[in-house]
């Protein structure tokens, strides 16, 4: 048992089931500082299970990772979720304006920094880029400590196109050479949408996957039962992780 955590966060980590779950959120816990009320709202909102669907399947050993370690932050790759969840919002889930969506995320920014994930520090909104005598604007703008790279967020209400890429590309190469200090890595855009078709999605990012990301917003949390299924159908049990990790 860990010094750092409460008897609360251990009433509720108790009652986790999956002990690969468990360990993750204990894990989690105690790296991230979370608060009880922190640690229910991202076990409510299956944040271990949303990590594994957006990690991919290429290697079955992340299951263990995430268990054994919590969440490891090396690349951008590694703190994008699909889909984000806004439920903090108190909103229908039904059409917002873009405006009003961005208004929300920054009156509610303590809830929306935790789920972000770590290392995110907010700069600012409707951050100005001015080209060719003409301005623009980001939606919202932060900096992460832990890849040392600024995060540009675009918000969509409707489904994501592939026009959205090029404009948010714009962006980033303006931040890469007018805003970007020593030290700093190439800035990383995410294009935030009501829905996405992810094959379309795939192949508008094509080779700027590396820097550019589109993930769905929820503003109701997940259905568990669908989550937990869709990763029954690509990662395989944990007792066979666990063989083919000893061999």
């Amino acid at each position: 048992m860990s010094e750092k955590l409460s008897w609360g966060h251990y009433c509720e980590l108790l009652s986790i089931s999956d002990e690969h779950a468990r360990n993750f959120y204990e894990k989690e816990s105690v790296n991230s500082n979370w608060s009880v009320r922190e640690l229910k709202r991202q076990r409510d909102s299956s944040l271990f299970e949303r990590l594994l669907l957006t990690k991919g399947q290429d290697n079955q050993k992340k299951l263990l990772e995430l268990s054994q370690k919590g969440q490891i932050v090396k690349q951008p790759q590694d703190i994008i979720k699909d889909p984000y969840v806004f439920e903090f919002l108190g909103l229908p889930d039904k059409k917002i304006k873009e405006n009003n969506l961005e208004k929300k995320l920054i009156e509610n920014m303590k809830d929306f920094l935790l789920e972000l994930g770590k290392g995110f520090m907010f700069v600012g909104s409707q951050q100005r880029v001015t080209l060719d005598n003409t301005h623009y604007f980001v939606d919202l703008v932060f900096y992460n400590k832990i890849v040392k790279a600024y995060f540009l967020i675009e918000l969509k209400s409707g489904k994501f196109r592939p026009e959205n890429i090029g404009q948010l590309n714009m962006y980033l190469n303006y931040y890469k050479t007018e805003v970007n200090e020593d030290g700093d890595n190439e800035p990383i855009g995410l294009i935030l949408c009501a829905d996405k078709d992810n094959i379309l999605a795939e192949y508008a990012i094509g080779d700027l996957s590396s820097k550019i990301f589109a993930s769905k917003y929820s503003f109701v949390l997940p259905d568990k039962e669908r989550l937990v299924a869709q990763l029954s159908k690509s990662i395989c049990s944990p007792m066979e992780i666990v063989e083919n990790d000893e061999k």
